[in-house]
């Protein structure tokens, strides 16, 4: 598997996982109804900031987008958000697309990494994101509506780096 930057020609391989996963509505906060124009909008950043994917073969199988989570005097704390085609989940590319975004903000100058809202649910990014040294600062009780589950809460991870 090979992480590179992505650009405008790998959207179309991004776009159908990443609906598949926004419209399912158990792991991001989007609209389920998000357009396609909103999305690629708010995924393909520029710089400084960063979007990668995550290459098998000639396949684009997951995707990582990387940036400053807050403005002014936050702003050396960085965040990401992953998305992994379900096609390909459990072969190690949230890991490996996790570590690219620990590199980058280490390398970046950024002195922690901040998810603002992993869907507690979503037991397998909380244990991935634990294993890579995250920790659960906070959680907002009831602060995800899940479609099967009902309210579950959203956890507040960091990381040193």
């Amino acid at each position: 598997m090979q992480i590179r930057d992505a650009t405008l020609d790998d959207w179309p391989s991004i776009w159908p996982f990443m609906r598949q996963i926004i419209a399912a509505g158990e792991t991001y906060t989007y609209d389920r109804d998000l357009t396609e124009h909103a999305a690629r909008a708010s995924w393909l950043l520029p710089p400084p900031d960063r979007t990668v994917v995550a290459i098998h073969g000639d396949t684009v199988v997951g995707t990582a987008k990387m940036n400053r989570n807050h403005r002014g005097g936050g702003s050396h704390i960085a965040s990401a958000s992953f998305m992994v085609d379900p096609a390909h989940s459990g072969k190690g590319i949230g890991r490996a697309l996790g570590l690219e975004v620990i590199s980058w903000a280490k390398s970046t100058g950024y002195r922690a990494i901040q998810f603002n809202a992993v869907v507690e649910s979503n037991t397998r990014a909380v244990a991935l994101w634990k294993s890579l040294g995250f920790t659960i600062i906070g959680t907002l009780p009831e602060g995800f509506l899940h479609p099967t589950k009902g309210y579950v809460g959203l956890h507040i991870m960091h990381r040193p780096l």
